[in-house]
């Protein structure tokens, strides 16, 4: 049968992410492509203990549950939330299928085919994915050490009258970069005196190597909440990074009428996320230190992302570069000017080792020269051969170049 698909399906692309990680299975592959926390560091008996308990107390909680979320748990999460500095009722927040549904869910409600967003550049794949899904209009901000440029963010939000500003600044994905705290000030005055929404998705904001966690910059959307009048910024967050992904349980928080509006969405999309899965949720929160445990992994992270950068500096590939990101799980990698990292991927994967290409997190223009390398999955003893599997790859790509040069 000759399928006559959507114009939003024909929008829908493939994830390179996804792609490379079915070339890994079943083989002798290290990958440091996937943005995977360490399943060494799982809370596995703290789970199994949750599930058990939610279980064996009756019946109904296999039953249908609310759109926004089980409301003890909404309520743990806006807790918490207040605590650093976003003060958030239970009632401006809607638990999602992970936070990947929270970035869907807010385009569904605000996008119109041709609307633009502003995006970093780079920027997450995933959210390149839904922005084209949404036939949205992607124009690409100038950043630098600090974040994006607010000159060259005036003026596209005076030239283009985007609807949104999608934004990872916390431990960003794919560079690990971080803005500083001018900078995120300057960009919600900015949002807020032209009227633009702002999705802020930081799943990787308290993974932090910093010992003073209170240095860290604040959040955008605790920054846009010290005004008075209505909020500019949506906040997204999840549990995968910080318990399991494997739950699927993230959030989204914003005004009541942005969280009226996204709920209705999420009805017709999936009627609630699995309830079973947010009750064992709050029950581990009742038990176990998720506080200590984040400093567990934090420093773990830490130490997996030092063994990389090192290996990686020992190297001294010729016009490579690099910033030691402070927390997260990506390290961003720039090589000579002369690589393509997509073709060197093809190198790389008959050695056992794969990375994810740069130039799939652009929307346009891409730094082909670049590479996303994850630091958390691998295991610290593995990430030394790793290396020297792409430095191999790195080689050959290199002795190629000059073999057709000479040609």
């Amino acid at each position: 049968m000759n399928i006559n698909y959507s114009m939003a399906a024909k929008h829908l692309g493939s994830s390179a992410v996804r792609d490379i990680l079915k070339l890994t299975q079943g083989k002798d592959i290290i990958s440091l492509a996937g943005g995977l926390p360490s399943e060494d560091h799982f809370p596995l008996k703290a789970i199994q203990e949750a599930y058990s308990q939610v279980l064996s107390s009756n019946s109904s909680v296999l039953q249908y549950g609310l759109t926004e979320g089980y409301a003890p748990l909404r309520d743990k999460i806006a807790a918490r939330l207040t605590s650093q500095g976003i003060p958030t009722s239970s009632s401006e927040i809607v638990l999602t299928t992970g936070s990947q549904q929270a970035i869907d869910l807010l385009c569904k409600i605000i996008l119109d085919p041709g609307d633009t967003v502003l995006v970093e550049a780079p920027t997450y794949l995933a959210a390149l994915q839904v922005l084209g899904s949404y036939r949205a209009d992607i124009q690409s901000l100038e950043s630098d050490v600090d974040g994006i440029l607010p000159d060259d963010l005036e003026d596209k939000l005076r030239r283009y009258r985007p609807k949104l500003l999608y934004v990872v600044p916390t431990f960003s994905n794919p560079t690990g970069a971080t803005w500083s705290q001018e900078r995120r000030i300057k960009v919600v005055e900015l949002c807020r005196r032209y009227g633009v929404l702002i999705l802020e998705d930081n799943p990787y904001g308290e993974i932090s190597f910093q010992s003073d966690k209170d240095s860290c910059p604040s959040t955008l959307a605790a920054i846009d909440r010290s005004y008075s009048g209505d909020y500019c910024v949506a906040y997204t967050g999840t549990f995968s990074k910080i318990v399991a992904p494997a739950l699927r349980t993230g959030w989204i928080v914003g005004g009541s009428q942005l969280i009226k509006t996204l709920a209705k969405a999420k009805q017709a999309a999936d009627l609630h996320s699995s309830t079973i899965d947010q009750r064992a949720l709050d029950q581990l929160l009742l038990h176990f230190d998720l506080e200590q445990h984040i400093s567990i992994i934090s420093r773990e992270y830490h130490s997996r992302m030092n063994t990389l950068s090192s290996e990686i500096t020992s190297r001294k590939w010729e016009g490579s570069f690099f910033r030691e990101p402070k927390g997260g799980m990506f390290l961003w990698l720039t090589l000579a000017e002369h690589v393509n990292s997509t073709e060197l991927l093809k190198l790389a994967i008959p050695k056992g080792v794969a990375f994810v290409p740069g130039e799939v997190f652009y929307s346009s223009q891409p730094h082909k020269n670049t590479m996303r390398l994850n630091f958390t999955h691998t295991a610290p003893d593995v990430i030394p051969l790793a290396i020297e599997r792409l430095e191999s790859a790195l080689v050959e790509f290199n002795n190629n170049k000059k073999t057709t040069s000479l040609v």
